[in-house]
């Protein structure tokens, strides 16, 4: 890779959507560093990516819900691979339950790990974007922060939260050269969604318009796009990429 190349920073980075983000992202020649919460799984994705023939991947465990553990990660990864110019939000967890049998821990942590996070991280690359006076900033969002969903009144509200954040930093940085975007992918047929038994994802894939699951690699292309400088006239924006599931 040259010096020169841009970084992105991929929370989330190994898991199934995460991965086809940091391949389209690698494809298009960045210097991509992929977060992750299990290091053995981290290890054992990376030496995969690699065996691929993407050797400018790699991997940085930061503590996303904790402030400075997020600014001492952005800080390590500049001492690497340079400043980041790219930071793509795809790190989330679920904690389902109706709100009547929802408990705070299940709450807070669904919001701290799949809100919260994305400010501390946004934070802390703002800096150096501003100092560039450049940057792009991702964060993935869901079809659920779109239109709610039963049983997830805690992810539904932080991926609502996630696109009101990106609304108000897309307005603060708008003259600084750096763009803020949500993307809101529907049902993609990632590990986790193949694992559900094939009778409820047939139900399930009736319910889209298009008649099949999306792609990761569509969700990683658009993710793509939106990092390039050619979409500098796109911010504040959500791209929902649903199959026609939920248009609003």
């Amino acid at each position: 890779m040259a010096n020169n190349a841009i970084v992105a920073w991929v929370t989330g980075g190994t898991g199934g959507i995460g991965s086809a983000i940091c391949r389209s992202l690698a494809d298009e020649g960045y210097q991509v560093v992929a977060g992750y919460h299990n290091p053995e799984k981290a290890k054992s994705w990376l030496e995969a990516q690699q065996a691929d023939g993407y050797s400018n991947i790699d991997i940085a465990g930061v503590d996303l819900v904790d402030f400075d553990a997020c600014v001492n990660g952005v800080k390590e990864i500049g001492a690497k691979h340079g400043p980041i110019g790219v930071l793509v939000n795809c790190a989330g967890i679920t904690r389902d339950g109706t709100m009547k049998k929802m408990t705070p821990e299940q709450w807070h942590e669904v919001i701290d790990t799949n809100l919260n996070s994305v400010f501390n991280t946004c934070r802390s690359v703002l800096d150096t974007m501003l100092e560039k006076q450049y940057g792009r900033i991702i964060n993935i969002s869901s079809i659920n922060g779109r239109k709610g969903q039963f049983g997830q009144v805690n992810y539904s509200a932080a991926k609502a939260g996630m696109h009101g954040l990106t609304m108000a930093l897309a307005q603060e940085t708008a003259t600084k050269g750096i763009t803020v975007n949500t993307v809101s992918p529907g049902y993609i047929a990632t590990d986790m969604i193949m694992k559900i038994p094939e009778k409820v994802r047939e139900s399930i894939r009736e319910t889209i318009p298009v008649k099949r699951y999306g792609k990761p690699e569509e969700i990683g292309r658009l993710v793509a796009y939106l990092a390039h400088e050619e979409s500098g006239f796109i911010t504040g924006a959500n791209i929902d990429i649903n199959g026609g599931q939920f248009m609003g």
